[in-house]
Formats: structure tokens, sequence, C-alpha cells
């Protein structure tokens, strides 16, 4: 391409501590003004789809757990309940409590690493720590219940490895308890902070219609304004049973759909979520987690599409079975790939700094888009 003398192009990452991952932007600038972005990806690439094809089906749930490293919980959840659809396994209802209430607690953990390394990246470094110090809590809620904090093999395909832990519930309430003020601390310190105002508002501007033709789901597309969610608008597994609010942007500081309200619908689901929580663990009913658990996991020829609101979208897995104890073909919708598509387009017309504000307010996974 030829380039005008005043244009450049500059390299961002892949070793760069605001790519979130192993990611290359190459920017074409006029002067510090962004005229294009190309996001170079594969620098991660995990196989998973080709691994799948090698693996036994409930060898896959480990494989899951590695796409979107921050929201295993949620990919194990969207595999097994599409597995059991496909094979016509009716789980106990106490399986759905308990995963519904692991989703949940695995988008509050998820959305506070989105949200701690936004303020980082923004440069505001205490509330980093904020954050993470509440997701500690929630991995040793998962620790103690399957011995594994970011990796976890827990949703088997008709259930779960096991049940809960004694003192889970006691330990989910406290957590509750002394996170509600947690959240409003968050908001002092960083949310309505006026140089994250600055910084982010009216900034990475995504019209609702341009969302919507490139198939931008979760709070990203909730932020440009539409009241679309998968656990309201396609119910699954017990969230119908829950009485719970679906946050969008309302431009509070800026246009709606820009990096602010990309960044606090986050902080909003995250209320939402444990509203779902609290109701599901004064409702969970007694059961065996394991009683639906097939010996041999063999489906029917046939093939089945499911997909899960999961903390950055819709995950879908389209499975295909020859009627053999290996698939014959997993495709996965992963919603920080299909997001990335979009992210040219939120730079166009904003200076380099921006970059990393946008990057930050879309909250990819590159394990997840390299998958």
């Amino acid at each position: 391409m030829a380039l005008k003398t005043e244009e450049m192009v500059l390299n961002m990452g892949p070793q760069h501590p605001s790519t979130h991952g192993v990611l290359r932007l190459e920017l074409q600038l006029e002067g510090e003004i962004i005229k294009d972005v190309i996001p170079h990806i594969g620098y991660l690439h995990r196989c998973f789809e080709k691994h799948s094809e090698a693996m036994t089906y409930p060898q896959v749930i480990p494989y899951t757990d590695r796409m979107d490293y921050l929201a295993s919980m949620y990919n194990e959840f969207g595999y097994a309940l599409a597995m059991e659809r496909l094979m016509g396994i009716e789980v106990p209802e106490r399986v759905e409590y308990i995963r519904v209430i692991m989703g949940e607690l695995q988008r509050i953990a998820s959305h506070l690493v989105a949200l701690g390394t936004y303020g980082a990246d923004i440069g505001a470094f205490t509330p980093f720590l904020f954050c993470f110090r509440d997701r500690e809590r929630i991995l040793h809620l998962f620790e103690i219940t399957c011995g594994a904090r970011l990796l976890y093999n827990y949703i088997w395909i008709g259930g779960l490895s096991n049940d809960l832990h004694p003192d889970f519930i006691r330990l989910t309430k406290e957590f509750i308890k002394d996170f509600k003020p947690n959240l409003k601390e968050l908001n002092d310190l960083l949310s309505f902070n006026a140089i994250f105002i600055e910084r982010t508002a009216d900034v990475g501007i995504l019209p609702l219609e341009t969302a919507i033709n490139y198939g931008v789901t979760g709070p990203n597309l909730r932020a440009s304004g539409m009241k679309w969610d998968l656990r309201k608008d396609d119910p699954y597994s017990v969230y119908n049973k829950f009485d719970y609010e679906i946050p969008v942007g309302s431009g509070e500081k800026g246009k709606i759909g820009d990096c602010w309200d990309r960044y606090f619908i986050r902080v909003r689901e995250m209320e939402e979520s444990l509203k779902i929580i609290e109701q599901a663990i004064e409702q969970i009913p007694d059961g065996d987690v394991k009683s639906a658990i097939p010996k041999r996991v063999k489906p029917p020829e046939g093939q089945i599409y499911t997909r899960v609101e999961n903390p950055r979208g819709e995950l879908g897995y389209f499975i295909i079975s020859d009627g053999s104890l290996n698939p014959s073909r997993v495709k996965v919708r992963a919603p920080s790939f299909v997001t990335m598509q979009v992210f040219p387009e939120l730079c166009k017309g904003f200076m380099v700094a921006d970059v990393v504000a946008i990057l930050g307010s879309i909250d990819i996974v590159l394990g997840e888009i390299d998958r």
C-alpha cells in the first residue's frame, strides 16, 4: 500500500501489556489519529476444534476450559447442555441450580478481571487490587468444590463431578454480604472518577445497528442499547425461575455504546448476578448430582447447536455425532472472536492512546479468539 508522507504504520503487540494476550494490532496512523486498525490473531492457537475429534465426549470438557480461561465454568456449562440435548438426558434439578450458581459466580469473577485490568489500563491501579481481592474469594469457592481455581472440569455431561462442599452455602452468603458494599466502593473509586470518565466517555462508540450487523452479543451489545440476553430471550437451565433485570447502556456519561457504557454494564451485571445466586441458594433442592451421568457417552447420529450467555456474550456449540464415541465435529461460536471483528470500526478517528481504552472495554480473551 502506498502511504502518504504524513502517515505511518505502527505495531502494537503481540507482546504488549494492554492487548490482554498475544494480539498484534497494526495501526495505520495519520499523526496520532487512527485511520485503520488491522488485528492479527493466531498467536495462541489451541486447536480446540481439531483436538475434540480425537477425544471421547467427556474428554472434551477439560479442553473447553482452556478456551475462555476466565469463564471456564460457563464453557463447560454450554458444552454439557448441548450434549444433554443431543442425547435426551434430563439432569436432576439440584444439578441445574448448582450450575446456575457456579455460572453466575464465574460471571462475577470474569467481570472483576475485566474491570480491574481496565482500570489498570487507564492508569488506576488500586481498583485492580480491590477487584482481584474479591475474585480471590470466588476462586476459593471453586477450589473447595472441585479442587481447581482456573480450569475446573466440574460440569459433566448429565451432572457434576461432585456435590457442593459443606461450607459452600455459608461462604457464598458471606461473600455476597461483603461484596455489595465493595461494589459501591468500586463505583466511588473508579466508575464515577472524573479522570476515568474523561478517558472513556464518548470514546469507541458502537452504534446499535453496527453491533447487530457484526453479530456482537453480550455486554458489548447491551451497552449499545439492546436488551438481549439468552438467559431471558432463549431460556435454558432454570434461569426462568429467578427474578432479575437485564441492564442496558444508558449513555449516562456520554453517548450510548461508548467505552464507559461497556465498562459500567458489567458493574450492573454483577449486581444482577448476586440476585440470581441469592435466589438459587434459597431454592436449591436436594438430589444426587451424579444420578444422570451416563456410563458411556455415545450419542446417536445427529447434530445440535446450543447457545448460552457466557460473560462475553453468546457462546455456541455446534456438535455433529456420527454415532461413535468421538465427535465427528465440534464447532464453537466464540463471542470474543466475533466482537474482535468490530474493533477496527470502534477505533477509526480516535487517537493512539484511545486504542488501549477501546480494546479493554470490549473484554476479549485471546484463548477463545484463537481457539
